[in-house]
């Protein structure tokens, strides 16, 4: 029998004292009735259905719309501990910038022999229409979630960088909304950073993005593929937030250099167009020919500095899970500092030695897609059955330059809510950067994912998984 791993407890110390963080949401808990914190948690739930807080679930097309379960012991970090955080991620954030502009011109990376030239050459996600393009005011990744794990006091790794269009910030910023509604007197008791800012501070950030044509005013857009989207409260959500106007492909035509959108005074221009499809739907007559979804022309606009697209295209090459186990090279080569945030040890499937590795060792590794997201097209290998095991190992021996693997954490837990009491459950966090011309915000705290199931290292929605708010704590 394998011994269970020790995972590190965010809220309690070994002893049974609260981590100092805690501390005082320790002592409000203590003196509640569990009966009333039980109410409010179904209560929670009436708000998130009366709100239509819902997502869809790709490839099940008899579920109905989902609720994301909310669960309403907060997850909470340290003012000290959070700008340890801060800083590496601001760092990583830098560099992958200054990545994308490299690749997308001079390729001083390849050059000196720290990226194989195939890395880029041979990735679906490098696009040859960026080539010598510089976005407006030099940005490629205005919006970036980075996806931490923690696996101690001081030890927080990097599992993914979401460079296109990463998701899940209305959560955020509902999750804390309803524990203000539900809970008020305990903000003031436990001092906690806002993040109520964001959708101003993401209308400024685009906004100082604009491009040369912009005259006055920038005004803004969101781009969303439409109400059956999985995200698609989410693009009305912050649309509405920000003062901007949720178009779809269809309400959009490129009108004398210009992407304009249809209002009821005819065409009006728009300057930065916050875009929540894919690369490929973008642009029918530079990408697919058969997309409904996007704007034929955009990119030829966009090349001429007719209007800010963000993110920039192209920039999933950031987040390609092969790319990333080069992460601690490419803060290096760009910044001349060593990584801050670790990466998680990444064994690239492409390579021999490495292949042989993860097959001879596949029930002791997660295996992921080099392009997959949502928790869809993985292998957690201690969780999987001898029949999964051996379908994957089909798959890697089939396609291996289509996976990564890494070891399996040992992902720090938070307390749950449940009829029982509380209950240790893994997390994961997902802060969100903005990112403009001499600027990084980053949003204290954000979304927590947590892996509802006892046992399991999955946080995705899709796979079951539900959120918490994330509160940091001035310090």
């Amino acid at each position: 029998m394998t011994n269970k791993p020790d995972y590190f407890d965010e809220m309690m110390q070994a002893g049974g004292a609260p981590r100092a963080p805690y501390a005082d949401y320790h002592d409000w808990f203590t003196s509640e009735e569990p009966g009333r914190l039980l109410e409010k948690s179904a209560e929670a739930e009436a708000l998130f259905r009366l709100t239509g807080i819902t997502f869809n679930v790709y490839g099940d097309p008899g579920a109905a719309e989902r609720l994301i379960p909310f669960d309403l012991i907060p997850r909470i970090i340290g003012g000290r501990e959070w700008a340890l955080v801060a800083k590496g991620i601001e760092q990583r954030v830098r560099a992958l910038n200054a990545f994308l502009h490299d690749i997308y011109h001079r390729q001083e990376i390849i050059k000196a022999g720290r990226i194989p030239a195939r890395m880029i050459a041979q990735n679906a996600a490098f696009l040859p229409q960026m080539i010598g393009m510089t976005p407006p005011g030099g940005i490629y990744t205005h919006i970036v979630g980075t996806d931490l794990v923690r696996t101690g006091p001081d030890e927080f790794f990097v599992l993914e960088d979401n460079a296109r269009t990463p998701s899940g910030v209305s959560y955020m910023l509902e999750n804390r909304e309803t524990m203000l509604h539900m809970f008020p007197e305990l903000f003031s008791k436990v001092k906690v950073q806002s993040v109520s800012q964001y959708p101003r501070s993401l209308r400024r950030s685009l906004g100082a993005c604009a491009p040369k044509a912009c005259e006055g005013r920038p005004t803004l857009a969101v781009l969303t593929p439409g109400m059956y989207n999985s995200a698609y409260y989410e693009h009305a959500f912050l649309a509405d937030q920000m003062g901007a106007e949720l178009v779809e492909g269809h309400d959009l035509r490129v009108v004398n250099g210009r992407v304009a959108m249809r209002t009821t005074q005819g065409y009006k221009p728009i300057d930065v167009l916050y875009r929540r499809i894919d690369d490929d739907y973008l642009d029918p007559l530079n990408f697919n020919p058969d997309s409904m979804l996007g704007v034929p022309g955009i990119i030829d606009v966009y090349r001429a500095g007719g209007i800010t697209l963000a993110n920039a295209p192209g920039t999933g090459i950031a987040d390609d899970k092969a790319i990333y186990s080069y992460m601690p090279e490419i803060v290096e080569f760009y910044t001349g500092e060593k990584a801050i945030l670790k990466n998680v040890p990444t064994h690239r499937c492409s390579e021999p030695e490495a292949l042989k590795y993860v097959l001879d060792n596949l029930a002791e590794l997660v295996v992921k897609e080099v392009h997959g997201s949502g928790g869809y097209g993985m292998l957690v290998g201690p969780a999987a059955s001898k029949q999964e095991l051996a379908a994957f190992r089909a798959k890697l021996e089939a396609n291996p330059d289509n996976y990564i693997a890494q070891p399996t954490l040992a992902l720090s837990t938070v307390p749950i809510l449940t009829d029982a009491g509380l209950a240790p459950r893994h997390v994961d966090l997902r802060p969100y950067v903005l990112v403009s011309p001499g600027k990084i915000d980053i949003t204290p705290g954000g979304l927590t994912r947590v892996a509802l199931t006892e046992g399991s290292l999955v946080v995705n929605s899709s796979q079951g998984g539900g959120t918490k708010d994330t509160w940091v704590l001035e310090e």
